[in-house]
């Protein structure tokens, strides 16, 4: 599609979405069937296109972008029809003889914007939400992975009709010029920074938004844990992507009662993971571009590594890394590392460990491991942030039950299951009124009317 023309898709969605189509569910139905099976039919391709843009196995591109995407498809096409009824609420005593309703509406026409580090499955996943909605997708995927892009846009194009959903491909001039326009609702997955953008740009025509952002995600290790198990599943969330995840790790706050042991087996483990030379590692993920390649390598400038710190430009590769870091005040920690760089901080009383996570406010995730469940749920239930879990990395994800989202710096809104459908639905109430029996002395206003002497009274004791 000519990004010249970008204007004119926008208003072919409009009129597309002007003539009801899109609101029949049957019509919904059979266009997530239809993207289910161009998925199917271009799995290879999908898997190829990963690989090239972020040196992805088979096994991960499947795991954490293909997989991820019929799983949600297979449960949103098992609810649609029950999210989509109308739902009797009860009545209010004001309303005395009436039916009231709530109906799910889409909103319209929507832009969703997704990121280069999962870029098929947080581009596909919110079409899904959208689409089960009612609504109309604009789809703007990043430049960064422009072979994903490229499979994108076939597939998109052999699913739906013209009009109800689009690709835009194009670099940030065009996301400028995409947010100009008076959307219905702008859904967008990316870096705080520029988050803050698409969120000043939304305002200026009062447009709802959804932004799923980034954060400092701390990992907190109890004295009291599993270490096997739970060296194990930190390198596994951390690693992922190279990395490249929104809700990895970010940092480990070890007790310093087992920090040494505990470091040790991370390591042992990260070369049994991906072996003594990760650069050979089939199963070892790439970083997205050079230019990320020199962030990340200007961030362990100057620090004592405990193990990795290798880079090479050109195979955009870049090993495990885990360094110790003094203080939370480091650079290191200031913030969201982004990239397979494992920091560790240690601290030697529960004071020194909220001192730590007080720092940092509103994570997008938040991990805790220990054997005291006392002590796990307890800093769960203290700090504010997006999700989490008790010994584990990323699983909070898995569940399509769970919503996902953030909160503060690391996000509005949230999907996912239920969740999408709800995102992109307006939850609009009416009332059905009888005409054949009518309180008439309730339009009387005056303090004397007996309706108002008595509402008074019931108003202080009971809802009605």
């Amino acid at each position: 599609m000519d990004n010249n023309n970008y204007s004119q898709v926008f208003e072919n969605h409009k009129k597309f979405f002007q003539t009801k189509i899109s609101l029949n569910i049957k019509y919904r139905i059979k266009s997530l069937k239809n993207l289910k099976k161009q998925i199917q039919l271009h799995e290879n391709d999908i898997i190829e296109a990963l690989r090239k843009d972020l040196g992805k196995s088979l096994a991960e591109s499947y795991m954490s972008e293909i997989g991820i995407i019929y799983n949600e498809i297979n449960y949103v096409l098992s609810k649609i029809k029950k999210w989509s009824n109308k739902s009797k609420v009860s009545s209010s005593l004001f309303n005395f003889l009436s039916s009231d309703y709530i109906v799910p509406n889409p909103y319209g026409v929507t832009l969703n914007i997704s990121p280069w580090n999962y870029p098929f499955q947080l581009s596909i996943s919110p079409i899904i939400g959208s689409i089960s909605a009612g609504n109309t997708v604009i789809l703007k995927p990043s430049e960064h992975s422009p072979n994903t892009s490229s499979i994108l846009k076939i597939i998109i194009e052999k699913s739906f009709a013209r009009g109800h959903v689009d690709v835009i491909t194009g670099g940030p001039e065009i996301g400028k010029k995409l947010l100009k326009l008076n959307w219905d609702y702008i859904f967008f997955t990316g870096s705080t920074e520029i988050g803050k953008v698409v969120a000043c740009e939304a305002a200026k025509t009062l447009t709802p938004v959804t932004l799923e952002l980034g954060g400092n995600n701390p990992c907190v290790i109890d004295k009291n844990i599993s270490i096997n198990t739970t060296s194990k599943r930190i390198i596994w969330g951390k690693f992922l992507n190279c990395g490249q995840t929104c809700i990895a790790p970010n940092f480990l706050a070890i007790d310093s009662k087992i920090k040494d042991t505990f470091i040790k087996r991370l390591v042992k483990d990260v070369q049994e993971t991906f072996g003594e030379k990760p650069i050979e590692s089939p199963y070892y993920s790439r970083i997205i571009n050079e230019r990320h390649i020199n962030r990340l390598s200007k961030l362990i400038d100057g620090y004592k590594l405990i193990h990795g710190g290798k880079f090479n430009k050109q195979k955009k590769f870049f090993e495990p890394t885990i360094l110790e870091v003094d203080s939370i005040k480091d650079r290191i920690l200031k913030d969201e590392i982004f990239g397979p760089i494992l920091p560790v901080i240690t601290y030697n009383s529960i004071n020194e460990l909220n001192k730590i996570l007080n720092e940092y406010k509103n994570p997008l995730a938040f991990y805790v491991f220990s054997n005291n469940l006392s002590f796990a749920e307890k800093l769960i239930s203290s700090y504010s942030f997006g999700g989490g879990a008790i010994n584990d990395t990323i699983g909070q994800i898995v569940n399509k039950k769970l919503p996902f989202g953030g909160v503060g710096n690391s996000g509005i809104g949230k999907y996912h299951g239920y969740e999408s459908f709800k995102t992109f639905s307006h939850f609009k109430p009416y009332i059905v009124k009888s005409n054949y029996f009518d309180l008439s002395f309730k339009y009387k206003l005056s303090e004397n009317s007996i309706f108002f002497r008595i509402t008074r009274k019931l108003l202080k004791y009971i809802s009605i």
